[in-house]
């Protein structure tokens, strides 16, 4: 027997957008009480927010928010156990995210989370570190500052063009931008667009939304026009520059398999390709931009904020290595060259980073969006990949959060409602980001700093300028343009030549090769007790994954060495330096270590000394992020070290406990290289949906395409639909060929079901690039849902016993099959708050028998049954008390719900009985 339970249902439609800010008006259903629900299946609780409710298809999974989400460029994701089980469509009142349940998960939703960026949506934020952090000291200042203005005026202006269509989205996307160049330049100037990231599209007056097209009387959010301040310093230094609009992408990505980076893509090369031609043929060009300069589409950068930064990262792949062209929205040629690209707080959910093309990924240290800075993969990713002379950059930015990078995101200067992302508690305000904390920048401070460090890329990979490289290579100096801000660097690739990587190979005494991403915290790298979390170890789409690692050092007295061993030895020669990219916990100072080198022949050389102080931190940021430590090499020259055959690292502790973790340590010398893109591999995933059928067994082969040149290495994951488990594979492709194979068996049935998504993902490991990682077979349940039936059990019944409806399938299924039930008026006199258990009231309605009330007026109470996969029926009961009153008989009535409206569905199921007074 089902018993009623207390359910919270929202009235407002599902919408392809996500959420409101705080303290913005916006029209939004009626906020439920809190929700307390279990499933049929097991009689467990959900935990509060959650519910499964009647989806027109399959049951669906529904959290809501207590609070506003706002529309974001992290996904939110639902997870179960600590595995991914899907992304949510969010709902148009902000608060609600549904997530069809494939049938074989109903029974499984043990330890659901909500997670967006690497924090925790369902959780309450823990209380700030008791102490203020401290910012670090500054650097030295370079020589060379990018963050000041040239001598060039500027003119800014915009254009509008025919918008174009772009695959998998019905609506037309906007070729809208604004363009900042030098006034009196001669020649052909290099060319910077940016691309802002996933905001709301819409608004009105204090109301946002995320529709695309604006409906009447709304405008679309300028988000293009907040980056006006870094375009006008790279003009005043001759750059012509150009900011995309891309609300029509941003309201239609939210079901994109890659997030919507295709699209962005093919958004960024269409501007390109309008550019292009008017370089060569400027009279049928805007206005705007025949009064600029031509630009010079040999040298292009590519800017991009979040979801932007994922964008331009996918256009720079698709630049040197086509995408297939039905996945595609630009098909001509290709007549420039990114020499470069700029990565503001990105997102990454491919982990596809393109190795050959030089890139700055900008870590905001109080990120209240992509908070796991997940960005940094794009300079862990690229690691042996390709040849590993591109430099590839990651610049923290402490106390920056996400948002104030876009003026048109940032309170008291955008045009539309806008926000602080990192959401801080006042009563618990966060020592490193609350507003007033010593380390936390102002938007000012914010946007400055980010608009030296966008120049500073320019310059190095545009102009070619090698004296600002000491700024993003991790060699320790600031941009006094930057100031106050701290801003610290590291980086892979460029000159860096041989060196110890933990995915390489290599053994470790002492010490613990460690997992990035697996769910045994004995395994991964932080363990339990992280107070924040790594950006080196933001996880993926698997809870576990193989390639991924550091090395854990973890001491309780000095002098006891970490070795680390090549498994071959590795030629240091020509190398000024040994680089190490290494952390300690956050707020910490002090830690010591000496740096050995041992060679093949096992000459030992202790080549210096390095101390390692931690990020300031606290629970809500990501700052276990590695230092860039140098130690000359000329000690291990005087001690006749073989530096052409290095066998082995140590890491001697000289403090007496602590721990630390490293990344990686690289033969290091100065300058940077020419980068030429090589010959890869490009691999593509695609999906495919078919019918499951009624009998047999059929096998599918998950699309694959491999184009390019050369051959490479992939690593491919296979997810079982029925545990959410991935298990992978190294896989060795060809362009043209069949290397990569994935069979799915499908066998057919006349039961109805859910649809079931059989997923693949894949990563480029070496020698290969990868555009769309995800893919699979999705298996269309083809069988005709059931008839449901209501018949009373004991619909007529007298005071002190329970009223009983049986609801019945036509027959059985495959999957949990669910109604939901409001409580209607009904004529003449009806049960009231006391005719019920008050303990029952509590539990189903969340309600008080006090005042005595018809049940009718009860707000929140809701009935539900769900009928386990297998099963044909299931019991709703009522329970009455019996009281001293002589009064007439008592009706009441219950009305099936419209999952889609939240209101009683017409036609619907009725629930209906009386209680005959026992007096």
């Amino acid at each position: 027997m089902v018993r009623a339970r207390y359910i919270a249902v929202t009235a407002a439609a599902l919408l392809a957008v996500a959420g409101a800010s705080p303290g913005v008006a916006v029209a939004q259903a009626r906020p439920p009480a809190q929700v307390r629900t279990s499933t049929a299946t097991d009689g467990g609780t959900l935990p509060p927010g959650w519910r499964i409710t009647d989806g027109r298809s399959a049951p669906q999974l529904e959290w809501r928010s207590d609070r506003p989400v706002p529309m974001g460029d992290a996904r939110v994701e639902f997870r179960s156990g600590g595995r991914l089980l899907g992304v949510p469509k969010p709902g148009a009142d902000g608060h609600t995210f549904r997530l069809p349940l494939e049938a074989r998960r109903t029974n499984e939703l043990a330890g659901l989370q909500v997670w967006s960026g690497g924090r925790r949506l369902d959780a309450r934020d823990a209380a700030g570190a008791a102490s203020a952090a401290r910012p670090p000291a500054p650097l030295p200042a370079n020589g060379v500052d990018p963050g000041k203005s040239g001598s060039y005026r500027t003119r800014t202006g915009e254009y509008g063009l025919k918008s174009v269509r772009l695959p998998g989205f019905p609506a037309p996307v906007e070729m809208r931008a604004v363009v900042v160049a030098p006034v009196g330049a001669s020649g052909r100037r290099p060319l910077a667009l940016f691309l802002h990231g996933r905001h709301y599209t819409c608004y009105r007056g204090r109301d946002i939304t995320g529709d695309w097209p604006c409906k009447a009387g709304a405008e679309p959010v300028p988000s293009h026009r907040g980056y006006l301040r870094d375009q006008k310093l790279l003009a005043s230094q001759g750059y012509v520059t150009v900011s995309i609009s891309a609300n029509g992408v941003n309201a239609q990505d939210w079901a994109a398999e890659d997030g919507g980076a295709q699209a962005r893509s093919s958004l960024v090369r269409q501007h390109l390709a309008r550019w292009a031609e008017w370089a060569e043929h400027p009279g049928a060009a805007p206005a705007v931009v025949r009064e600029s300069p031509r630009a010079d589409l040999s040298r292009v950068l590519l800017v991009g904020h979040s979801r932007g930064g994922e964008g331009v990262n996918r256009a720079a792949l698709d630049s040197l290595y086509p995408p297939p062209a039905d996945q595609d929205g630009y098909h001509g040629p290709v007549r420039w060259r990114i020499r470069g690209t700029v990565l503001i707080g990105p997102t990454v959910f491919g982990q596809n980073p393109v190795p050959d093309v030089p890139s700055v990924t900008i870590l905001p240290g109080c990120d209240g969006d992509v908070s796991d800075l997940q960005g940094e993969v794009y300079v862990d990713g690229t690691r042996a990949v390709s040849g590993g002379t591109a430099l590839h950059s990651a610049v923290y930015v402490i106390g920056a959060n996400h948002n104030f990078f876009n003026s048109e995101w940032t309170p008291g200067q955008a045009a539309a409602p806008a926000e602080d992302d990192f959401f801080d508690d006042a009563q618990h305000p966060d020592a490193v980001c609350g507003k007033r904390a010593a380390t936390r920048l102002t938007a000012d401070q914010q946007h400055r700093a980010g608009a030296t460090y966008i120049a500073a890329a320019a310059r190095l990979f545009v102009a070619g300028d090698d004296r600002v490289r000491p700024l993003l290579d991790g060699s320790g100096k600031r941009a006094p343009s930057a100031d106050p801000a701290r801003v610290l660097s590291h980086a892979v690739g460029a000159r860096r030549g041989a060196g110890f990587l933990p995915d390489g190979g290599l053994s470790v005494t002492g010490g613990k090769l460690c997992d990035a991403v697996d769910p045994s915290p004995a395994r991964t790298c932080l363990g339990q007790g992280a107070k924040g979390s790594s950006p080196h170890f933001a996880p993926w789409e698997t809870d576990r994954e193989a390639g991924r690692h550091a090395i854990a050092l973890r001491w309780t007295r000095a002098g006891s060495p970490v070795r680390v061993s090549a498994g071959k030895p590795l030629s240091l020669s020509g190398a000024t330096s040994l680089a190490l990219r290494l952390f300690v916990p956050p707020n910490s100072r002090g830690t010591q270590l000496d740096v050995s080198l041992t060679d093949a022949a096992g000459r030992k050389a202790t080549l210096g000394r390095v101390r390692a102080d931690g990020l300031p931190g606290s629970e809500r940021t990501a700052s276990y992020w590695a230092r860039e430590l140098r130690v000359p090499l000329t000690a291990a020259t005087r001690a006749g070290l073989d530096l052409k055959s290095v066998k082995s690292l140590a890491l001697t502790p000289r403090s007496g406990s602590g721990r630390a973790w490293l990344m990686d340590a690289w033969g290091w010398r100065a300058g940077t290289p020419a980068v030429r893109a090589a010959a890869l591999a490009r691999v593509d995933l695609g999906r495919t949906a078919v019918d499951e059928g009624d009998s047999g067994v059929r096998t599918y082969h998950v699309p694959v395409r491999v184009t390019g040149r050369g051959s490479g290495q992939v690593r491919v994951y296979v997810v079982d639909p029925a545990t959410g488990r991935a298990t992978d594979r190294l896989v060795t492709v060809r362009p043209g060929g069949h290397d990569l194979d994935v069979p799915i068996e499908v066998k057919g049935n006349t039961r109805y079901g859910a649809d079931v998504s059989y997923d693949v993902l894949v990563k480029a490991v070496r020698g290969a690039v990868v555009g769309s990682h995800r893919g699979g077979i999705t298996v269309h349940d083809d069988d005709p849902a059931p008839t449901t039936t209501v018949t009373p059990v004991a619909d007529r019944v007298g005071e002190g016993q329970s009223l009983i409806w049986r609801v019945s399938l036509s027959e059985a299924v495959d999957v949990d099959m669910n109604a939901m039930f409001t409580v209607v008026p009904v004529d003449g006199p009806e049960l009231s708050t006391k005719d019920v258990p008050a303990r029952w009231l509590e539990d189903t309605a969340g309600a008080k028998p006090d005042p005595e009330r018809a049940l009718s007026t009860v707000d929140g109470l809701y009935l539900w049954v769900d009928i386990p996969s297998g099963r044909t029926s299931a019991d709703i009961t009522v329970p009455t008390v019996k009281d001293r009153v002589t009064e007439p008989a008592e009706s009441v009535r219950f009305q099936q719900i419209d999952p889609e409206t939240g209101e009683p569905r017409s036609g619907g199921l009725v629930l209906s009985g009386s209680v005959a007074n026992a007096s």
